[in-house]
C-alpha cells in the first residue's frame, strides 16, 4: 500500500476561485483589474482557462501504484513539484511585499520563484530571501549598456536560470488598465485614491513597506522622476523588438540555463532550437497581448506534440493553469513544467503572508489526488492517461 502525503491549507478556501473572491475584498480595485486584466476584448484570457476543459484524462482502477512521486528534474535541479511561480510586474502594488513574500515561499517548497524585471524588489534582495535560488525574466532593453549591467548582477547573485521575454515588441492594449490608469505613463487619479481607502488593510501595508517602485531597475533611473516621467522612461527603455541576433547575443554572454518565454509557434520554437536555448515557456502573456490569438494550452499541445521538437529543449508552459487538475492536463498532452501567476497573487492578496504557502500546498494536494485517482506514481505517466480526440 503507497505511502499518503498530506499537504495543509486553509479549509476555507480550497480552490483557486475561492481565493480569487477573497482577494477581490482586499486589494483596491485599480489593482486587483490590473492583475486580471487582458488584451481588448479580454477572448484570449477566457481561452486560456476554457480550452483546458477539452482536455480528458483516464484512471486505471485495477492498476497497482506505488508511492507518489511528484518531483521533477530541471536544468539540473530537482524539484518538489511540476511547477512554479510566473514573474508578474508591479507585484507589490497588488499585495504590498508580494515578491518577498512568494519568493521565500518558493525557496521553503522547493520550487522556482521568477522575479520579473518590472517587479517591485531588486534582483539582489529576492537572491537574499530565496537563497539564491530565484529566476529572472529579462525584459529586453534596448540600450546592450543596460542589458550588460543587469546580466552582470545576476551572475554575481547566481542567478540560477535566465528566461528572456520575447513577446513584447508593444504594449498590449487593455481598457482596464487604460480606465484605471495603470497604463503608461501611470497616473493615481481620485478613484484610484478612493479605492484605496476602502481597502484599510492594503493601505497600512503599503505604509509598513513604503511605496512601490520598479527596485530592479533603480540604478538606471534619474532621481526624482514623477510617475508620467516614469511612463516616458519605461516606453524608452523596454520598447523594442527581441530578436534572433538579441538572443543570440545574450547566449554568447549568459552560459547558465536560458529560456525564451512567449513562444507560440513553429517558426519561433525552431529559431529557438537553433541558437541553442535550453527551454522555452509557452505562453501568450496571459493573454494580456493578442486577443485574436490561440490559447496557450493549445500552442503547448501542438509543439510538445510535434516530434521535430521532441528532446531538443524543455517545452513548459505558462497560462490559464486553475488547478492541480489543469496540472495533469498540461503534463498528459506534453508539458515538461509549468508556471501559474494570477493564482498566487489571489492567494498572497486573500492571506496575505501565509497566502504563498497555502496556494502551493493547494496545487500541491490537488495534483498529488488527481495522481491517486488516475494511479500513477510520477509526473511522467500522465501522457499514458491522455483520451486522444
Amino acid at each position: 500500500m503507497s505511502k499518503k502525503i498530506l499537504y495543509k491549507y486553509n479549509p476555507k478556501y480550497p480552490s483557486i476561485a475561492d481565493l480569487k473572491s477573497k482577494a477581490k475584498t482586499r486589494i483596491p480595485k485599480f489593482a486587483f483589474d490590473y492583475l486580471e486584466g487582458g488584451a481588448n476584448e479580454e477572448l484570449n484570457l477566457v481561452r486560456n482557462e476554457s480550452d483546458f476543459d477539452d482536455i480528458l484524462l483516464k484512471p486505471q482502477y485495477l492498476h497497482v501504484a506505488g508511492d507518489i512521486d511528484m518531483s521533477v528534474e530541471l536544468f539540473g535541479r530537482r524539484y518538489s513539484a511540476p511547477f512554479g511561480i510566473s514573474p508578474i510586474g508591479l507585484q507589490g502594488l497588488m499585495w504590498p511585499n508580494a515578491p518577498e513574500i512568494l519568493a521565500k515561499a518558493a525557496a521553503k517548497h522547493d520550487i522556482p520563484y521568477t522575479l520579473s524585471t518590472v517587479s517591485t524588489s531588486s534582483i539582489e534582495r529576492i537572491a537574499e530571501v530565496s537563497d539564491g535560488k530565484a529566476w529572472f525574466q529579462l525584459y529586453h532593453p534596448t540600450e546592450d549598456r543596460l542589458r550588460d549591467d543587469i546580466l552582470r548582477r545576476l551572475k554575481e547573485v547566481e542567478c540560477p536560470v535566465l528566461v528572456v521575454l520575447v513577446d513584447v515588441p508593444s504594449f498590449g492594449l487593455r481598457y482596464r488598465e487604460i480606465k484605471s490608469g495603470l497604463s503608461m505613463p501611470p497616473k493615481m487619479n481620485i478613484a484610484n485614491v478612493v479605492q484605496a481607502m476602502l481597502r484599510p488593510l492594503w493601505g497600512i501595508k503599503t505604509l509598513q513597506h513604503g511605496i512601490p517602485s520598479f527596485a530592479t531597475l533603480k540604478p538606471y533611473m534619474e532621481k526624482g522622476l514623477d510617475l508620467s516621467q516614469l511612463g516616458q522612461f519605461m516606453n524608452r527603455t523596454f520598447t523594442g523588438k527581441v530578436n534572433v541576433e538579441k538572443v543570440k547575443a545574450i547566449r554568447d554572454i549568459w552560459k547558465g540555463p536560458l529560456v525564451l518565454k512567449g513562444i507560440t509557434t513553429e517558426e519561433d520554437m525552431q529559431a529557438s532550437i537553433d541558437i541553442g536555448v535550453d527551454g522555452v515557456i509557452v505562453s501568450n502573456h496571459g493573454g494580456r497581448q493578442i486577443d485574436a490569438g490561440e490559447s496557450s494550452i493549445n500552442s503547448l499541445i501542438r509543439l510538445a506534440q510535434n516530434p521535430l521538437y521532441t528532446g531538443k529543449v524543455k517545452i513548459m508552459l505558462d497560462g490559464g493553469i486553475r488547478s492541480g487538475v489543469d496540472l495533469a492536463r498540461a503534463h498528459a498532452v506534453g508539458a515538461d513544467f509549468n508556471f501559474m501567476g494570477r493564482p498566487f497573487m489571489y492567494g498572497v492578496g486573500a492571506l496575505g503572508d501565509e497566502g504563498a504557502e497555502h496556494t502551493i500546498n493547494l496545487f500541491k494536494a490537488q495534483l498529488y489526488q488527481v495522481m491517486q485517482q488516475l494511479t500513477l506514481e510520477n509526473i511522467s505517466q500522465f501522457p499514458g492517461r491522455l483520451i486522444q480526440k
